[in-house]
């Protein structure tokens, strides 16, 4: 029998490596861009003809190549940035397979011009089909410069399946972004036939980056997010440290949004941290919402494999879960920091609030905080009362304990400067707006509250902080509630019995499609106990669009009592339960929305308000 096996050509083992480093001209330019960034470029030049089917040239003013380097860069799995398989445990560098160039050269025409720093004498090799055709000395500046031309001339087949001039540039442009936003500190420019498409100067910050990209609108709209994993998840979390900028909730939209990873000083692609900080988000934003965010992940050496994927756009994590928990918790940190920096300089809370809301000085806006998030001091109150008190309940909502909510210090010198300078001894001026809204008067506009987004963030708080204590003690009644219901709904009661007294309601079987209810819990004086159940029992029974945001069972229940206990439009508040609102509101971790993810507050400036009777 004739032999079978054959040992590839230097030429087809190229193109097949091509096949997988180098897909379209975008593939190219992140290739040579990402040797520019690990030669240590402070300037990058990219520039297109016909989206880069025709010719890509990369300049940049890294450290460069002496003579025998740049040869033997064309050479298959020849790297400065590794000498052993140790090594990938820690790598840091982007270019670190060697294929990039070899496989580039070998589907195109390669021009290659390079100088290191400190000599007066550069080299040029240029390429057909991966076979060098010329090697020569030359005089320039200290840096590199690769031409592409002609890309998969000798590979038809690949040729055909490119795309239109302008998709193959926003392709390249989609490439580019995710390197800019890595190193802010380094110059992009791209162009694109003779026009100008990306003119990025070297900035300080991610946050300037992002304005240089999109626009300081859109940069305004981030919060900054910086967090370090003290020893959750086990030993595999200690040293995860997370980084970089998240939308405001209030600012997420549906449908398209720019998420952008970083691991290991490289970009990647992970659904599974993309689903984490989602769920960081949690009762923040509506179902569907997108919010943009920008997160670098730094981990623990070894703990990492960036090794994984031909191009690298995926990594491999040991603790996988740890990684996502982690994620998770810092975003909902920073919601929550963003939010009580807000309570704190909001100028409607007094210093007495301030304090009794946040039970601290106010937080410092930079430097890492550890995860998960440090509830505010202060209790949230108590949604429902006990059975010894008094049916002549006058406000809306319970008093705060005075136990846990510390009040001012007696000496006005114990107050910090720096909440001293933020807040003043403004009176709330609050008014009930057509059933429907609060409103209040602010140092710069007025502020509306919607009451029932409000109440609903309030209660959805209190319920679950009630949960880890044992629940909320429901008020008995003198004659128990008989309730109907299917067969579903009275196996879902029976299921969640312990989770329905947590939260007020003392409910068990009788008989094959009944209930009773012994107790109910007692949010307000408009609440309505047996409507309240039966909407809650249909929707734990079938579902809903809300609850499919919830983490557990305890979250679903509380998700769903707020949303069907919360007081309604409609209902008219009295002065001391108007400002209970309020003040109870400012006592949550984020009070800014309901559990729907919609806003609580809206606020109109005074140049809105000047602006809109021309002035």
């Amino acid at each position: 029998m004739a032999r079978t096996i054959q040992i590839l050509s230097d030429t087809v083992a190229n193109q097949i490596a091509a096949g997988e480093v180098v897909e379209r001209p975008a593939s190219v330019v992140k290739e040579l861009v990402e040797n520019a960034l690990d030669a240590g470029a402070r300037r990058i030049d990219v520039t297109l003809r016909s989206g880069g089917k025709r010719e890509i040239r990369v300049a940049d003013d890294g450290h460069g190549m002496v003579r025998e380097d740049a040869l033997l860069a064309l050479d298959r799995h020849a790297t400065s940035k590794i000498r052993s398989a140790e090594d990938l445990r820690g790598i840091r560098s982007f270019g670190f397979r060697g294929e990039a160039l070899p496989s580039i050269a070998s589907v195109s025409h390669l021009s290659l011009e390079t100088c290191a720093r400190g000599d007066s004498v550069g080299t040029r090799i240029r390429a057909r089909a991966g076979t060098v055709t010329v090697f020569e000395e030359l005089s320039r500046t200290p840096g590199t410069t690769v031409i592409v031309e002609r890309l998969f001339f000798n590979t038809p087949a690949r040729a055909q399946f490119l795309r239109a001039t302008a998709a193959e540039t926003r392709a390249v442009q989609d490439a580019l972004l995710p390197l800019a936003l890595l190193h802010p500190t380094v110059s992009f420019r791209l162009t694109s036939d003779d026009r100008n498409l990306l003119d990025l100067p070297a900035v300080s910050s991610l946050g300037d980056r992002v304005a240089g990209i999109w626009g300081e609108e859109s940069a305004a709209q981030l919060l900054p997010l910086e967090a370090v994993a003290e020893g959750q998840g086990g030993a595999a979390s200690q040293g995860i440290r997370i980084s970089g900028l998240i939308q405001r909730p209030d600012q997420a939209r549906p449908g398209f949004r720019r998420a952008h990873l970083f691991a290991g000083g490289r970009p990647f692609r992970d659904a599974g941290v993309l689903r984490a900080a989602d769920r960081g988000y949690r009762t923040t934003i509506p179902e569907g919402h997108r919010p943009w965010v920008f997160l670098f992940l730094e981990v623990p050496i070894g703990s990492l494999d960036v090794n994984v994927h031909p191009t690298k756009a995926e990594v491999r994590f040991q603790d996988r879960g740890a990684i996502e928990q982690a994620v998770e918790s810092a975003i909902r940190q920073a919601l929550h920091g963003d939010a009580s920096m807000a309570i704190l300089d909001h100028p409607l809370v007094t210093r007495e609030q301030a304090y009794r809301y946040s039970g601290s000085p106010p937080l410092e806006k930079t430097g890492a905080s550890p995860l998960p998030a440090t509830p505010l001091q202060a209790a949230v109150p108590a949604v429902g009362r006990s059975a010894g008190a008094s049916a002549g309940q006058t406000s809306l909502f319970m008093p705060i304990p005075q136990e846990t909510a510390p009040g001012p210090s007696d000496d006005e010198d114990d107050l910090p400067e720096t909440l001293e300078e933020s807040l003043g001894p403004v009176e709330p001026r609050l008014w009930q707006v057509h059933q429907r809204w609060i409103l209040a008067e602010v140092r710069d506009g007025v502020l509306l509250i919607d009451q029932h987004a409000a109440h609903e963030r309030i209660l959805f708080e209190s319920i679950m902080e009630r949960f880890d204590q044992g629940g909320i003690a429901g008020q008995r009644l003198l004659f128990p509630l008989t309730i109907q219901l299917t067969s579903p709904e009275v196996q879902m009661v029976e299921d969640l019995k312990g989770l329905f007294l947590g939260t007020g309601y003392e409910v068990e079987p009788f008989g094959r499609d009944t209930v009773i209810v012994h107790a109910v819990p007692n949010p307000h004086p408009h609440f309505d106990a047996e409507g309240c159940f039966r909407e809650m029992v249909d929707e734990l029974t079938h579902g809903s669009e809300l609850l499919r945001s919830a983490r557990n069972q305890h979250e679903r229940l509380a998700m769903s009592f707020a949303c069907k206990a919360a007081i309604k439009a409609g209902q008219s508040l009295d002065p001391r339960e108007i400002q209970e609102l309020f003040d109870q509101l400012f006592a949550t971790r984020l009070p800014y929305h309901d559990v729907h993810g919609r806003p609580t507050t809206v606020r109109l400036s005074r140049v809105e308000l000047e602006r809109k009777f021309g002035r």
